[in-house]
């Protein structure tokens, strides 16, 4: 049957070799094996076509023979069976193959897995995010929260073994006790080798002779659990608190991380500028020019601010030390920005000693 490597990698005839790998990197992301969904004869289909026209000289010679190019002089004689397994087998140096190998580092590094000194991938649970409002109060002085999310927990019963109270564990019949198992695949290039950890005894080499009847064996489970949070005081909203290890459980690996988004409610008095508080205060024409003292209604008590005559319009006051907590023993500031309300109408009284006001230069 004719091979279209093309339309495998649906990308045009005159595709450039950016496009084709930016669909490659698509479609092995879709297909690969290892990830739910994964279809295992696509994504040989897809490196094999990759491998083909990343090439220049092989896409040639695959334009000129078509289906006949495995046998028109653009095999790969030599290449025999790699076991990728022994020896540290590096995909970097086999040139295209480097892509292969940023694939492969998707799959099976970063948050899904992590290296033991010995080689060995450790399995990890999947990080899971939710979110929480707050007053601005509590961000300014933080506080704790309990939150109740589902997640997949470890088992209470059997405490992630995924046995039963006291049975004895037997060697993994899938993996004679290994903890790993070995699989063979073949591509373009031949067949290779590659170590996967066993999913029956999620790389333990042992499994319990019965299993737990809460968990079924599965050592997690999912459940509602109750979170304690502690909001630092001086957050801001938007900002993420990382709770390591209270993510998705996962038998005979590390649990993931927690991430709880911030939301701060609005105040309607008082709004934040970097470690200050900032609040608007309007006052009477008379209180500006003769002075006055103002009691105002703080976030943490009443506190008195003394309004100094003759004061302008847009002019700041400052209260040290009644802003946002930066340590146990140092805040920000309380800004308060004064605007001087004048009278929409003036009553005849007013009128004429303002007017005495006038004649005096005020």
């Amino acid at each position: 049957m004719s091979k279209d490597y093309y339309k495998t990698l649906n990308v045009d005839r005159n595709a450039s070799k950016d496009d084709i790998k930016k669909a490659f990197h698509k479609l092995a992301h879709q297909y690969h094996p290892d990830k739910s969904g994964g279809d295992d004869k696509k994504f040989k289909e897809v490196n094999e076509a990759y491998q083909v026209l990343s090439d220049d000289q092989k896409r040639s010679q695959y334009d000129t023979y078509g289906e006949n190019f495995s046998t028109g002089g653009a095999g790969a004689p030599g290449w025999g069976d790699f076991d990728f397994s022994q020896g540290g087998f590096d995909f970097s140096s086999m040139g295209g193959f480097g892509d292969l190998n940023d694939i492969f580092s998707d799959f099976f590094g970063g948050a899904r897995s992590t290296s033991s000194g010995q080689g060995r991938r450790t399995k990890r649970g999947r990080d899971i995010s939710t979110e929480i409002d707050i007053p601005f109060i509590d961000s300014i002085f933080g506080t704790e929260k309990n939150l109740l999310i589902t997640k997949t927990s470890v088992c209470e019963t059997c405490k992630g073994s995924g046995g039963k109270f006291r049975t004895k564990m037997k060697k993994c019949p899938t993996c004679n006790g290994q903890g790993q198992i070995y699989e063979t695949k073949r591509s373009f290039f031949g067949s290779f080798s590659q170590v996967k950890t066993c999913d029956t005894c999620s790389g333990s080499g042992e499994v319990p002779e019965e299993k737990c009847a809460n968990c079924k064996g599965a050592g997690v489970w999912k459940r509602e659990e109750e979170v304690k949070i502690v909001i630092p005081s001086g957050i801001n909203n938007g900002e993420m608190i990382r709770l390591s290890g209270m993510g998705e459980a996962i038998k005979g690996g590390s649990a993931g991380d927690l991430y709880i988004k911030i939301n701060v409610a609005r105040h309607p008095v008082f709004r934040r500028e970097g470690s200050n508080l900032v609040m608007d205060l309007n006052v009477k024409l008379s209180d500006a020019l003769l002075g006055m003292e103002h009691k105002i209604q703080a976030l943490d008590g009443e506190i008195t601010v003394v309004i100094p005559e003759g004061i302008s319009h847009g002019e700041v006051l400052r209260v040290r030390g009644r802003g946002v907590p930066l340590s146990k023993s140092k805040r920000g500031d309380l800004l308060i920005k004064l605007s001087i309300k004048l009278p929409n109408k003036l009553s005849r009284k007013s009128r004429e000693l303002i007017e005495q006001l006038k004649k005096e230069g005020i």
